[in-house]
């Protein structure tokens, strides 16, 4: 009998490092790195496939930044400063970049790919920001 609970133990205690060791942690994005906000107004007659931005248009571009990409973030708009306000965009994409050279390169050279694929999830023309991450901290 305390062979047989001594063997489920330890299978439990296994199956929770298990778990615990295939959980990814995202890194969080740090100061230096550049973030590249991909923005998408909302209003009239505009329309926005988040599925298809989810998971197509985003990966693709993710592959095509290759291992200077840092993380990907994709926000859904729900509302504007109140929940009566409608939203001013109804998506934002983020990359994290550690190198803009680097970024504008892959860019350039997959543009014709990308330009053509916005066209089957969006009618709205992203407007694009580029900044420098100053400070990042993690709440306690």
């Amino acid at each position: 009998m305390k062979n047989r609970l001594f063997l489920l133990l330890c299978m439990a205690l296994l199956v929770l490092i298990s778990c615990q060791t295939q959980q990814k942690q995202t890194p969080l994005p740090e100061a230096g790195l550049y973030k590249i906000s991909i923005l998408y107004p909302g209003g009239a007659g505009k329309t926005f496939d988040m599925d298809y931005y989810r998971q197509q248009h985003m990966p693709m571009v993710a592959g095509f930044l290759g291992k200077n990409l840092q993380l990907y973030e994709i926000d859904k708009g729900v509302s504007g400063r109140t929940p009566k306000d409608s939203v001013p965009f109804v998506a934002v994409g983020y990359f994290y970049c550690k190198n803009m050279e680097e970024y504008h390169k892959a860019i350039a050279l997959h543009i014709d790919t990308i330009m053509a694929d916005i066209r089957k999830y969006t009618n709205i023309q992203p407007v694009i920001q580029v900044s420098q991450i100053e400070v990042m901290r993690k709440g306690e």
